[in-house]
């Protein structure tokens, strides 16, 4: 197995995608986190407003800004043109909610690491939002759900 990030010398190396062809690529990254019913029930019509702001909200712009910066975060990505970036945020029962977040470009590169990044950052700032009512939030996992585009598609 050989790692793309690796030159012959076994230092690290930024993938050349030069002579990759431009094709549609699509990724879909999830978080779950635990709030515990006490927080979850301070929410109305899937919404928390805090005196920080709305607490999705807030999230979702923090999860778009996090993707369009996650070359400056993960050393080996590529400065990437986002056509598009959507996140969703939904309450799934009495104790956690889901964070899902979808990137999309035309390029010759992936998105996987944008939209792990973007539903990371959305997830922390979830946290940070109504970390002052409980500190026992847990984010539980985040993983890739879905990649298209490129040599090979994934799907979980």
């Amino acid at each position: 197995m050989e790692f793309s990030h690796l030159n012959k010398k076994q230092q690290p190396k930024m993938v050349n995608v030069g002579d990759k062809k431009i094709s549609h690529r699509k990724a879909t990254a999830k978080a779950t986190m635990f709030l515990g019913e006490a927080l979850i029930s301070l929410f109305e019509n899937n919404e928390l407003v805090t005196k920080k702001g709305a607490v999705f909200q807030t999230a979702i712009i923090a999860g778009i800004q996090a993707v369009k910066k996650t070359h400056e975060l993960i050393p080996m990505c590529h400065p990437l043109l986002i056509d598009g970036v959507e996140i969703d945020i939904n309450i799934i029962n009495k104790l956690e909610i889901e964070l899902i977040c979808t990137v999309t470009m035309e390029g010759k590169t992936g998105v996987e690491m944008e939209a792990l990044t973007g539903v990371s950052a959305a997830a922390l700032t979830v946290y940070d939002m109504c970390k002052s009512v409980s500190k026992a939030m847990i984010i539980k996992e985040i993983m890739l759900l879905e990649k298209t585009g490129g040599k090979s598609d994934y799907s979980l």
